[in-house]
């Protein structure tokens, strides 16, 4: 039986990319860092949980070798932009020598397996124009250094390794330090409270960001670990830059209270490009792949899951 790995299956991408893979495979391994988000309590039974550092070479290998994955989904890592500013040992020891730890532990087990690194486009210069998989990349922030330098790591590996680079993914469970999900978490806690009006703290939201559903972002990866070509990489985008503001007025116009909006300085962020748009060509010409999910469908349901669960 096939039985693809996910790492980092506790995050957000990587939880979905668990559900997306049940769509296709009878079984599907996880893993979850064993200081991180607790594994399931009650779990899917299709799914076999493990808590692993992916830095520990021991229990990497030792989890491998008992597994023997038929593909690794390598989503494990710090994600959080910001917090990787004020950590930034953490990030290049989770990023860049957990990525090395997996890959050299698959090398020294001779299991020859083909493996998805899901990397960042905040490896790119900033630009204003399209960014393609030839734009200059110099990356502007620490979290883009570490995952250029985890991308340099998996390319210089053995075998089947397919590079990614995605660009902003937005949908259910994503973390409030992404602005979408914290318009959506405000309104819905101002919902629950009962209040007829609600002040809204915003960040910038003139910024324009190339955003896809974090299920058509999975799609992708899967997508391209059967069909993609090795050792080159591809950016995960829709092709499209919406206004930070848009998405708020569509989170605004599905509001159940009345909503105020603020401006809040603490949200503005250093370096703050004006505008990521990157081009999903190569993406689209070698897997077929095109986005499924309007950004309206998109926010629905994240408005939708923060009601749920507050």
């Amino acid at each position: 039986m096939t039985v693809p790995l996910v790492t980092g299956a506790t995050g957000f991408a990587g939880g979905h990319l668990v559900e997306h893979l049940l769509d296709h495979h009878p079984r599907v391994a996880a893993w979850g860092h064993p200081g991180g988000k607790r594994l399931p309590q009650h779990p899917d039974g299709r799914v076999s949980w493990s808590a692993v550092d992916v830095t520990d070479r021991d229990a990497v290998e030792r989890s491998l070798q008992a597994l023997r994955p038929s593909a690794i989904y390598h989503c494990a890592g710090i994600a959080d932009v910001h917090a990787t500013s004020s950590k930034p040992t953490s990030a290049l020891r989770v990023n860049v020598f957990g990525t090395h730890t997996l890959l050299e532990s698959l090398e020294r087990l001779q299991l020859e397996v083909p493996v998805l690194v899901t990397g960042s486009a905040a490896v790119y210069r900033p630009s204003l124009e399209p960014l393609r998989e030839d734009s200059a990349v110099a990356p502007a922030t620490l979290y883009g250094v570490s995952k250029l330098a985890q991308e340099m790591v998996a390319d210089r590996a053995r075998g089947h390794v397919i590079l990614t680079r995605p660009f902003n993914h937005v949908g259910p469970r994503q973390s409030t330090a992404q602005a979408a999900s914290s318009f959506a978490r405000q309104i819905a806690e101002a919902e629950a409270r009962g209040e007829r009006k609600a002040v809204l703290a915003v960040g910038n939201v003139e910024a324009r960001r190339d955003i896809t559903d974090v299920r058509d972002t999975v799609r992708a990866y899967r997508l391209l670990l059967e069909r993609g070509r090795p050792h080159e990489p591809y950016n995960v985008c829709r092709g499209e830059a919406v206004r930070i503001g848009d998405l708020l007025d569509s989170l605004i116009r599905q509001a159940r209270v009345s909503i105020e909006v603020t401006s809040d300085r603490g949200r503005f962020r250093p370096n703050d490009n004006p505008v990521v748009l990157g081009d999903p060509g190569r993406l689209a010409r070698d897997t077929g792949w095109a986005p499924t999910v309007s950004i309206d469908d998109t926010l629905s349901d994240l408005l939708d899951y923060w009601r749920r669960n507050l």
